[in-house]
């Protein structure tokens, strides 16, 4: 109506106007009243002209009318538009599918740039891989430093490793890091005794001497081999693992009492000798077969005589204070670790296994037991003269040796509490060109770059260590005591760690070593950085071949023997370990006095420092990722779906259960509350302002405790000290529940279901835990149970 007004008072005192607006204040009555207009007989004259009018008006009226309601949805529309790609953007910065590569285009979502303080410019995603590449040393720089590490042996607690030690702690000084500290442990190590070496010879019923076996080098040995003498036939084992030892029974070749005799490989010298013992063995040899080495370029091999070191505790850390930092002012308490074998092991060579294979009697092994030792690889466990027996004699004595852990450290700007861990192990037996040398070698060269790039306008949100680890031959000893002093706070701080150790083995296949947390990072990474060998192909499209699933060629999962283990299996921090490694043979001078830079470098076709290099650059690119984004790039939801795959085998045994009373509801429920709790996380991130510090900060606390929440709190960290469910050892495990399970079809009467009901419970209330911590706070969990 005030629209009608306005038209007609512009009109002034025309008399037309007047009545016309007199009638359509009638029309407007009219059509507000619901009653019919009569028309006086005077203004008839003027009806049609009133009526044309009216007509006109009124629908003039109703266009005005429907404006604001057109008005509303163009609004809408805008809105839903902007929503649209604004969540759009944020999504594709904040998703956490599993294995999704991110944008990298620097400019939106958790990838926003900052201002530097030399000139104000504004560094994005882009601009920091364009320094890092900038600052990162060509090959020259890696191989001086490798050659310079493995220059000549650097065993733990020696002078060598000391003087080692005191270099890098002044690189680090003059890298210009924020702060640098060494980290003092006093450890019990193990050595074999010089003046008492070990021994294996053939004797008689009466204990009598009657030949010796040479073992051709006395420095060899296994460290935390039980000491003593033993004596017996001897079985052959294949590998030594789980299942071989299982096959055995099927032979009719029993271990029990005897020695055994397994081929180095698959599976770590700990395993090997954990499980003889468990198999009733009293002692084990482990040599190298050549058929599972390979050959370098120059086709050399790994002599004959030659015997591949490995310590045999099944743990890491210092044995003798299992769950203990081995600080000096500690006191000790009177125990040891469960880990620790109780019977003797020992290294020999692949001429010392020959001489025994071909003396053993017995039915002949499974082809696919057999190597290429020239031998007849027999069963045993008795020789063709049944009057020799062998005996093995292991004499290691143990020692307090001081060890020193060099930290260097960037501080970040926004989280500086939280840090992202960058290690190496320093010490090797021999040489150690692959061992330490190269993963030193990329830890320096990352601490100096990543400090140049700070001073040319780059900070990290996040801290970064860089660390040289001492005693990783005797089991990541220096690594494990770091972790075991600050384990109470340790989820608080360490939002992941990445391990440099192996780094380079071979030139076929790239590998990683990962918690299912790296995921996505590492497929998108590795899809950036060019192939050592190509440089216009990826890491990616060179290891995985096109239509094939990468997850198999590349992810592997994290073992005890990498040094990446102790910090999820023991510290719940989530952890990756890079190499490049050959296809399926091994590097063939690992723990031998043969690993030198040569050998190496001729393994990889000469081309030592670019693998190095490139591994480095995926390292870095990790690390940037890890310290620039707002959000931290670690898939939490991953472990739904790797939990998922774990626990789809249980089904088959659903049958068996029931007819004994027992369910695995409850653990797929909880598995199903992880699941709402990632979804809910998700949502809550992806509704967020990432510019709101606290709200972001609130997140990544919660995103990197992911990993802690998988250690199950009803184990003892000294009785299991690899407490996570899923990468641990013990019966709180799902692997061990799928072995207890597998009882039921293979032989039911060794089913404990007492037994079994607190491994269930152990499993499910880890799980159930793990839900509730990720939803949140204590009134918003919403689960099934």
């Amino acid at each position: 109506m005030d629209s009608v007004k306005s038209l007609f008072a512009s009109e002034g005192s025309n008399p037309k106007s007047r009545h016309s607006y007199s009638v359509y204040k009638n029309v407007d009555e009219h059509e507000a009243n619901g009653v019919e207009v009569r028309m006086d007989h005077e203004e008839e004259m003027e009806s049609s002209f009133v009526r044309e009018m009216a007509s006109t008006l009124v629908a003039q009226k109703n266009q005005n009318r429907r404006k604001p309601i057109l008005y509303l949805i163009l609004f809408a529309l805008v809105v839903f538009l902007f929503a649209f790609v604004f969540g759009y953007l944020a999504f594709r910065g904040s998703c956490r599918s599993c294995g999704d590569p991110q944008s990298d285009d620097g400019v939106s979502g958790t990838y926003d740039g900052y201002e530097s303080e030399q000139g104000g410019q504004t560094l994005y995603w882009g601009d920091l891989k364009e320094m890092f590449q900038k600052f990162l040393n060509d090959g020259q720089e890696f191989e001086k430093n490798i050659r310079w590490v493995s220059r000549k042996s650097h065993p733990s607690g020696s002078d060598e490793i000391k003087e080692l030690a005191l270099d890098i702690l002044e690189d680090f000084k003059q890298y210009k890091l924020d702060h640098i500290w060494a980290d003092t442990h006093y450890v019990g190590l193990q050595f074999p005794d010089k003046r008492n070496p070990n021994s294996l010879q053939f004797v008689n019923g009466s204990g009598d001497i009657l030949e010796q076996v040479r073992l051709e080098d006395p420095e060899v040995y296994s460290p935390y081999s039980a000491a003593g003498t033993v004596t017996g036939g001897l079985v052959y084992a294949n590998y030594g693992r789980k299942e071989d030892f299982l096959q055995l029974k099927t032979l009719n070749a029993r271990p029990e009492n005897q020695l055994v005799i397994v081929r180095a490989g698959k599976i770590s010298f700990a395993e090997k000798v954990a499980n003889a013992e468990e198999a009733g063995a009293v002692g084990v040899l482990i040599y190298p077969d050549p058929a599972d080495l390979a050959t370098d370029q120059g086709s050399q091999r790994l002599p004959p005589d030659v015997a591949l070191y490995g310590h045999v505790h099944m743990g890491t850390g210092d044995p003798y204070t299992p769950g203990f930092p081995s600080f000096n002012h500690t006191q000790f308490p009177p125990i040891e670790s469960s880990g620790l074998p109780k019977i003797p092991a020992q290294p020999i060579s692949a001429n010392a296994a020959r001489t025994l294979l071909n003396m053993l009697a017995g039915p002949s092994a499974p082809r696919d037991w057999t190597g290429s030792l020239f031998a007849t690889y027999p069963l045993g466990a008795s020789f063709s003269d049944s009057s020799r027996q062998l005996q093995l004699t292991v004499n290691n004595v143990q020692a307090t040796v001081q060890i020193d852990n060099i930290f260097g450290c960037i501080e970040g700007k926004f989280e500086k509490d939280h840090y992202i861990v960058i290690g190496a192990q320093r010490d090797s037996w021999g040489p150690g060109a692959a061992k330490s040398g190269v993963g030193t070698a990329i830890l320096l060269e990352l601490a100096r770059t990543f400090a140049l790039m700070v001073r040319n306008g780059f900070h990290p949100r996040r801290s970064v260590l860089f660390v040289s680890w001492e005693a990783g031959d005797f089991g990541s000893v220096g690594a494990t005591e770091w972790l075991e002093g600050y384990l109470s706070m340790l989820h608080l701080k360490a939002a992941a760690y990445i391990s440099l150790d192996n780094a380079v083995l071979g030139d076929e296949k790239f590998r990683a070593k990962a918690s299912p947390l790296f995921k996505s990072l590492i497929k998108e990474i590795i899809t950036k950085v060019d192939s050592p060998k190509r440089s216009d192909q990826s890491i990616y499209d060179f290891v995985v071949p096109e239509g094939e699933d990468w997850e198999s060629h590349v992810l592997r999962p994290l073992t005890i023997d990498s040094g990446a283990y102790p910090f999820t299996a023991f510290g719940g921090v989530p952890a990756v370990e890079f190499s490049f490694t050959e296809e399926s043979q091994a590097y063939p001078f690992l723990n031998t006095k043969l690993d030198t830079y040569e050998k190496l470098n001729a393994m990889v076709q000469g081309r030592l420092p670019t693998f190095a290099k490139s591994l480095a650059e995926v390292v870095g690119q990790v690390v940037l990722r890890l310290t620039h984004d707002h959000l931290l790039r670690l898939d939490y939801n991953c472990y739904s779906e790797d939990v998922a795959k774990r626990i789809s085998s249980f089904n088959e045994y659903s049958k068996f259960l029931k007819e004994r009373g027992l369910t695995l509801k409850w653990m797929y429920t909880a598995r199903g509350d992880y699941t709402r709790a990632a979804e809910k996380l998700n949502n809550a991130i992806l509704s967020s302002d990432e510019k709101d510090e606290k709200l972001i900060h609130m997140f990544n606390v919660r995103i990197m405790r992911v990993e802690f929440y998988f250690l199950s709190q009803y184990v003892s960290a000294m009785q299991s000290p690899f407490r996570h469910i899923i990468h641990g050892q013990g019966p709180h495990t799902l692997s061990a529940l799928a072995d207890h399970l597998n009882l039921l079809k293979t032989n039911p009467t060794e089913f404990q279901e007492a037994f079994f009901r607190r491994q269930l419970a152990l499993v499910t209330w880890t799980l159930q835990g793990a839900a509730n911590a990720l939803s949140g706070d204590v009134w918003d969990i919403d689960n099934n149970f």
